[in-house]
């Protein structure tokens, strides 16, 4: 078990830094393509949107093909086109290999609760889930971080060389760590397909997808736009002031394992409901004229989201009866297109009404995603008793 887990943790943290590798040098990749800060933006947008389009795909690959061989599979491509982004001639080009790493990427984020889901028993899951969410926010935290200290020394392509190197470790990790079968029966294409879509039409699944939908909308449109809010009037925090409040970011490493295991004795709908209450309240909180009062609002906003996350795909899994890498897929399209809302529809909010407009707007999120989990995820999946 620890040897499939450390596995399982190392793809997760390798492909999420890789996600994020841009995101704190974005001036730099400005000065050297000679581009804007909103087109410099794309590079990371742009592994967002396909992570989005992609991860349905690889729900019906992975039931089709086998769980180890598509994460191991993607992860070596996910690192050749890591390394191929630290040679990209002109923004163009890098822009499309990043573009290229995000169809990669969902072939271990929406196939790894699949793979745990087949592996171990229930009453370990919740526990397995969590650490696969603890271990994504490490890569996110490590994406951003490592990224910007190499870049700092060494330039931005040394640190796509550096996260290539760390991807293919992570690649080597899953294809020697995982089992060769899961114990999941592999299926056909077309059989995988119909399976994932029919999901669709399952109460308690839809409910989950939309809880996914969003806890990212919320997440995303809280950060996304804090900058402004914390640059701005009372407290005009200086850029680097700003990056340190983004550590809030590392409560998640905690919350989400103790979520995990606290899964196993909290029913998980209960467990979704606290964390996305938690998350609404800790927005609420943001708005507070304190800086403290307010820092420790997005504390309280990230405990709430990632109790809710280290649940959620655990409860998609064991509520689905087949194409188990389907349901994780639709769960992580639906995760990210919330996510690619979150990014835009509070910006309006925020030109409008300011920053009580955007934490208006999330809050709402929330409470469609406590909507859903209320009257979907509590109903009778197809053929059994409620969850």
């Amino acid at each position: 078990m620890r040897r499939e887990t450390a596995a399982l943790y190392a793809g997760t943290v390798a492909v999420y830094a890789d996600m994020y590798v841009t995101q704190p040098v974005l001036p730099v990749i400005s000065r050297e393509f000679g581009v804007g800060p909103a087109r410099a933006g794309l590079t990371v947008s742009a592994v967002v949107l396909a992570v989005a389009a992609a991860s349905s795909f690889y729900g019906p690959l992975a039931d089709a093909l086998g769980r180890r061989r598509v994460m191991a599979g993607a992860t070596a491509m996910l690192a050749l086109a890591t390394l191929a982004c630290a040679f990209a001639p002109s923004f163009s080009v890098l822009l499309v290999l990043r573009a290229m790493q995000g169809v990669l990427v969902p072939g271990v984020t929406a196939v790894s609760v699949a793979y745990a889901g087949d592996r171990f028993r229930n009453a370990d899951l919740p526990a397995v889930v969590g650490g696969i969410i603890a271990a994504s926010v490490v890569g996110g935290l490590a994406g951003r971080v490592i990224s910007g200290a190499i870049t700092a020394n060494l330039g931005w392509r040394a640190a796509f060389v550096a996260f290539a190197a760390v991807t293919l470790f992570a690649a080597i990790a899953l294809a020697r760590g995982l089992a060769p079968a899961t114990g999941a029966p592999v299926i056909g294409w077309a059989t995988a397909t119909r399976g994932m879509l029919g999901h669709l039409r399952d109460p308690p699944l839809l409910g989950a997808y939309l809880v996914g939908a969003s806890l990212f909308f919320g997440w995303i449109g809280i950060f996304t736009y804090l900058p402004y809010h914390l640059a701005g009037p009372p407290w005009h925090l200086t850029t680097g002031q700003i990056s340190a409040v983004y550590l809030v970011y590392a409560a998640g490493v905690v919350a989400s394992p103790i979520a995990g295991r606290l899964a196993g004795r909290i029913p998980p709908r209960r467990l979704i409901g606290i964390g996305l209450v938690v998350e609404a309240l800790g927005m609420i909180a943001a708005l507070a004229g304190s800086l403290p009062l307010a820092i420790a609002g997005l504390l309280v906003l990230v405990l709430g989201t990632f109790t809710a996350q280290a649940v959620a795909p655990g409860f998609v899994n064991v509520t689905a009866r087949t194409a188990k890498g389907g349901a994780s897929a639709l769960y992580l399209t639906f995760y990210y297109v919330g996510g690619t809302l979150g990014s835009a529809v509070p910006g309006l909010a925020l030109h409008a009404a300011g920053w009580p407009g955007v934490v208006a707007t999330c809050v709402a999120g929330v409470g469609v995603g406590f909507l859903a989990n209320w009257l979907l995820c509590g109903r009778p999946p197809r053929g059994r008793a409620p969850v």
